[in-house]
């Protein structure tokens, strides 16, 4: 039968593009609301989006992300979308609630009251946002990547407006605050809309489905629970930064732990058409083509990756200058650790569990990384202070990645056919974007010891912006020749982003 070899990056074009288009948009949210808002509002702003986090990404428990499972393998998709739907509503409200709640701990705790003032407009936001989640999801789940695609680029456009439009108006914190909450309200009322069936297409299946949606918590639980340790182990760093320094210097540590808008644009959407792939092939027995579509993701994010990471290593004064301010560069040498996250990015682990449902392993993964974050946050932000922090976040991401990536081969392996490390990893693909990284870097790093005077910051935004722009294009000139030169063809790496690749067939 045929299995489309490597159909899945043609089908992720559509996510990548749209996620494109909104990362254009909402690339300069950062750009304005840092020049426009006083650091001690754009410290208390970040403050109150940590607090968002935590909530948004815990409460779902896994049960929205588990329709990546469930959907491409129901026979009836009409009880996976409601029973999803209703949790997330519940998971808002419970949201709300503990905003509501511990608002004023908080602001005790980071010696801003401005938290507490803002406490209403949080809790609107946090709570819609998360009965809204399964939008994309949903269609995603279904192979509609376009819609999918469309919903992404409008809903990102429309949240960036509320960010910024009143605060370049002259609204300040609270404008922004009641405006996003509104955006959230809004696309809560869509996401049912759009989840949900028409009556008239329904198949007949109920709509709570009991013994499938215990299924679904099942399956969810060791996801859900790894986010319940994760993401507080992930923020970790920045809570207890928050409490021992003023808003005014969270606001600098906030912008050292700026991470690109480009890796989740490249990532979340390869991962999650990745998901439904292996769920495919797993059906259709076709182990290998299981570990090739793992190794094609790995491949063309390492290729983007890598590079990306190198270019802002070299270039992160120019970089924090022209995107942030100069009164941020105090930022660079804690945005430098923060990379190793986009270093870490290239290999889709979590996806790959999650598709073949061994989510447990995950789950055992933070566990591991919480126990290591805990005592190394509190020792390396005692003794280093905000660059501590940034530290021991940094290390313990590498030790989360090493646990994943061990149990990944056995994951990919099927009855009679089994992988290791080595069949996983496209080794030469990270040999090449390594060497061309590193090679096209110490090129920008002459250019900009030889223009010095030109790229120095505090020259107006288009003084910094320009240089940096100039440094840009040499560093992918460069990185686009060196692959050329080591026989890699560039243009057929985005050429896989952008439509299927040809059918592979194959008989089981």
């Amino acid at each position: 039968m045929s299995t489309g070899k490597g159909a899945f990056l043609g089908k992720a074009g559509p996510l990548v593009l749209a996620r494109l288009l909104s990362s254009v948009v909402t690339f300069f949210i950062p750009l304005v609301l840092a020049r426009v808002m006083t650091l001690r509002d754009y410290g208390t702003y970040k403050q109150l989006f940590l607090i968002h986090q935590l909530l948004y990404f815990v409460l779902p428990f896994g049960v929205a992300q588990s329709l990546y499972y469930f959907l491409p393998r129901a026979e009836s998709r009409k009880p996976y979308l409601f029973q999803t739907m209703l949790y997330m509503a519940a998971a808002g409200i419970v949201g709300a609630t503990l905003v509501l709640s511990f608002s004023g701990v908080a602001a005790h705790r980071f010696s801003n009251p401005e938290l507490w003032n803002h406490r209403w407009a949080l809790a609107v936001y946090t709570g819609c946002l998360l009965g809204a989640w399964p939008l994309e999801i949903s269609l995603t789940g279904q192979g509609k990547t376009g819609s999918a695609a469309r919903v992404y680029l409008i809903s990102d456009a429309v949240r960036a407006a509320s960010l910024v439009v009143p605060v370049f108006f002259g609204a300040g914190l609270r404008g922004l605050m009641i405006s996003t909450a509104g955006f959230a309200f809004a696309r809560l009322i869509a996401s049912w809309i759009v989840v949900m069936p028409k009556r008239e297409k329904e198949d007949g299946s109920p709509l709570w489905v009991p013994a499938l949606f215990k299924r679904q918590i099942q399956y969810a639980a060791p996801f859900g629970a790894a986010m319940a340790l994760n993401i507080p182990q992930s923020n970790f760093h920045q809570f207890v930064v928050s409490d021992a320094v003023s808003p005014e210097l969270f606001a600098i540590y906030a912008v050292g732990c700026f991470q690109l808008p480009l890796v989740d644009l490249l990532y979340s959407p390869t991962s999650e058409v990745l998901m439904v792939r292996l769920g495919e092939l797993e059906r259709a027995e076709a182990w290998q083509e299981g570990v090739d579509s793992f190794r094609a993701a790995a491949t063309q994010l390492i290729y983007c990756f890598w590079p990306m990471a190198a270019f802002l290593w070299i270039a992160a004064p120019q970089f924090i200058a022209a995107l942030f301010g100069a009164r941020f560069l105090d930022a660079v040498p804690m945005f430098r650790f923060s990379l190793t996250g986009v270093c870490l990015a290239v290999l889709p682990l979590d996806g790959a569990l999650r598709a073949r449902n061994q989510t447990a392993h995950i789950f055992n993964s933070y566990l591991i990384k919480a126990v290591v974050t805990v005592p190394l946050v509190f020792l390396l932000v005692k003794q280093f202070g905000m660059i501590g922090g940034i530290a021991s976040w940094a290390g313990a991401e590498l030790v989360g990645k090493a646990t994943l990536f061990a149990r990944v081969p056995k994951a990919l392996s099927g009855p009679n056919l089994k992988f290791t490390w080595r069949d996983i990893v496209p080794w030469r693909a990270a040999a090449h974007a390594a060497l061309a990284s590193i090679a096209s870097a110490a090129v920008v790093a002459v250019a900009l010891w030889w223009s010095k005077p030109f790229f120095q910051a505090g020259q107006g935004i288009w003084g910094r912006a320009i240089p940096l722009a100039v440094a840009g294009a040499i560093f992918g000139v460069s990185y686009l020749l060196l692959l050329q030169a080591g026989g890699v063809q560039p243009m057929r790496l985005l050429a896989g982003l952008r439509r299927p690749r040809a059918a592979v067939a194959s008989s089981s």
